[in-house]
């Protein structure tokens, strides 16, 4: 029996974050901890949203996100929020931002450490619904992490697991694709590509649930077709309203669960030393990935070329290396920094990670171990 889900309040189109202190107000925010990071202040966004914060409210601010959100970093703002007796969380960013902020809310009413609320550690019945109140602000158009369900975080043994619950869900989604004008090509590249690769992988998954499916698929049209001129022109609206809804609906589909893609860029993302955009590891892997499960998807293929507008006997996993070069990803892990010495301990890990269940097709660690040559080599 397919259980079917959705999913939170969206407040989307350009001039959205104009709504932010309604949506506070409506929650019963007085006291909201922002988290961010400093890159994102570097840009002045976070004036923007200051901006929309009338003087009523007592703002206390937290912009010590790592590129791959940590359980240490996640105490940090922690103590802020209790500090300062926040009543409540805005994440202002990217899936970073947004995922420690959950790993915030959630240890604002429960008991660490992180490591027992984890998926693969059954975690998820352990979440209960009296957690912070939470409101995401989408500056990338990538994780769709303002709608999603799940918080990806480095934990304090090393392990970079997923903390899954319909109560880790933002109480509301600020989309404002205003926000995402000045992202510069780098990131729009590999953020959207993320995008792309969610309504990929939850499409193809095992699980059974066709709105999941038709939105993934939507998902992808929009995403697919807008990224080129998003990454051309960072100032084209039509082109950023459209990757950010295609990112959004990618994240709409999470409850298929992802696959192969997800379950290596996880583990390879945690590798201290290396500092691996999420987003840009899920492109490099996800022709290897499409390839290796051409077999078992019977006509899902077709149906993705049609959704990207092209022929139905496309290769998809040529399509997407091609895609990839004319939007500037890095043409293999090894170009990212990646070494051999690493891809042993991330094929075991990617076998334990919670997206590698629902991969359409099972990979051992010797597939998973070929599927990360293939990655290093370049597709």
């Amino acid at each position: 029996m397919a259980v079917i889900s959705y999913l939170t309040k969206i407040q989307f189109d350009f001039g959205a974050i104009k709504l932010l202190a309604d949506e506070m107000k409506a929650l019963g925010i007085k006291r909201p901890l922002i988290v961010t990071d400093k890159g994102l202040v570097k840009t002045g966004i976070l004036d923007t949203i200051r901006a929309n914060i009338p003087n009523e409210f007592d703002v206390s601010v937290f912009d010590g996100t790592p590129e791959n959100p940590t359980e240490a970093a996640t105490w940090e703002a922690l103590n802020i929020y209790k500090e300062n007796g926040c009543d409540g969380i805005i994440a202002v960013g990217g899936g970073s931002s947004m995922d420690l902020a959950k790993g915030v809310r959630l240890l604002a009413t429960h008991e660490g450490p992180l490591a027992q609320y984890a998926m693969v550690e059954g975690g998820v019945a352990r979440i209960r619904p009296d957690v912070s109140k939470l409101i995401a602000v989408a500056t990338t158009s990538g994780t769709g992490s303002e709608v999603g369900r799940g918080a990806v975080i480095v934990l304090e043994d090393g392990r970079k697991l997923a903390l899954v619950s319909p109560y880790l869900i933002p109480n509301v989604a600020i989309n404002d694709p205003e926000l995402t004008l000045g992202l510069p090509p780098v990131l729009t590249a590999g953020t959207g590509m993320d995008a792309i690769t969610h309504c990929i992988e939850t499409f193809l998954s095992l699980a059974v649930n066709p709105p999941a499916d038709g939105i993934s698929l939507e998902g992808l049209r929009l995403a697919s077709r807008s990224i080129e001129t998003a990454v051309k022109d960072g100032s084209n609206r039509q082109a950023r309203w459209d990757m950010m809804m295609g990112s959004m609906m990618g994240a709409m589909s999470f409850q298929k669960g992802l696959g192969a893609v997800h379950a290596l860029s996880h583990p390879l993302g945690a590798v201290k030393g290396l500092r691996l955009h999420h987003g840009t590891l899920n492109a490099v892997f996800l022709p290897a990935v499409l390839r290796f499960n051409k077999s078992v998807v019977g006509d899902k293929y077709p149906r993705v070329a049609q959704a990207m507008g092209l022929p139905e006997n496309t290769d998809i996993a040529d399509a997407i290396s091609k895609l990839n070069a004319k939007i500037g990803i890095p043409a293999s892990l090894r170009e990212m920094g990646v070494t051999d010495d690493v891809l042993d301990g991330i094929a075991v890990a990617a076998t334990k990670d919670h997206a590698h269940p629902t991969n359409p097709r099972t990979p051992s660690v010797a597939e998973y171990r070929k599927l990360l040559d293939e990655a290093m080599a370049g597709n």
